[in-house]
């Protein structure tokens, strides 16, 4: 599994409701992708959930990493750049990944947290810690699923969590799920990959 996500930040006084129609118009495009394991369309809203932007910000998750590469290279992608220029493309390794309670029901919204290891600190031991912390998660009562992965040229940790409805205010950054496409998503695997 491989995570992957870019952000466009969008000026304050702009009509989110070109992203929501570029997404009803367009999302369905990659609902039969081969190799992507799930791509949650994502957006803050500046003023809800404590976003400070306007934003659109997809989330991957990618069972087959040729495949992230054939989509980054490819028309869907051009047609983002056409459009909004060439974003930054931050991607993971994936460490974990499980199904919630909440898997047979459409996703409402995600979470996405960034944790840097601490200077000094064993990797294994830290990366460990957070894999129990998502199994924990993994079932708590609306979760659709969650993943962890990890960025070694940074030493940071991604928790992406989706969920049914709205995500807990302490979960990170929190997103409205606009739409999701999920032709991969028994690909992923289930439990820990290292």
């Amino acid at each position: 599994m491989h995570a992957m996500q870019y952000a466009l930040t969008l000026p304050a006084d702009d009509d989110m409701e070109i992203i929501r129609h570029r997404v009803k118009s367009r999302g369905h495009l990659l609902d039969d992708f081969e190799g992507l394991g799930l791509k949650a369309y994502g957006i803050r809203e500046r003023g809800t959930d404590g976003s400070p932007v306007n934003q659109y910000a997809p989330f991957y998750l990618w069972a087959d990493p040729a495949a992230m590469n054939r989509f980054l290279l490819g028309d869907g992608f051009r047609g983002v750049i056409r459009d909004f220029g060439r974003p930054a493309v931050q991607h993971w390794q994936g460490l974990f990944h499980r199904p919630g309670p909440a898997a047979d029901r459409l996703p409402g919204a995600f979470s996405r947290r960034t944790e840097a290891l601490p200077e000094g600190a064993d990797p294994a031991t830290v990366v460990a810690d957070a894999v129990a912390r998502h199994q924990e998660l993994a079932a708590m009562e609306g979760v659709f699923a969650t993943s962890l992965a990890l960025d070694p040229r940074h030493w940071e940790l991604v928790h992406f969590t989706l969920w049914a409805d709205a995500a807990p205010e302490d979960a990170g950054d929190r997103y409205q799920v606009l739409h999701l496409s999920a032709p991969g998503l028994d690909g992923l695997g289930a439990g820990s990959q290292w």
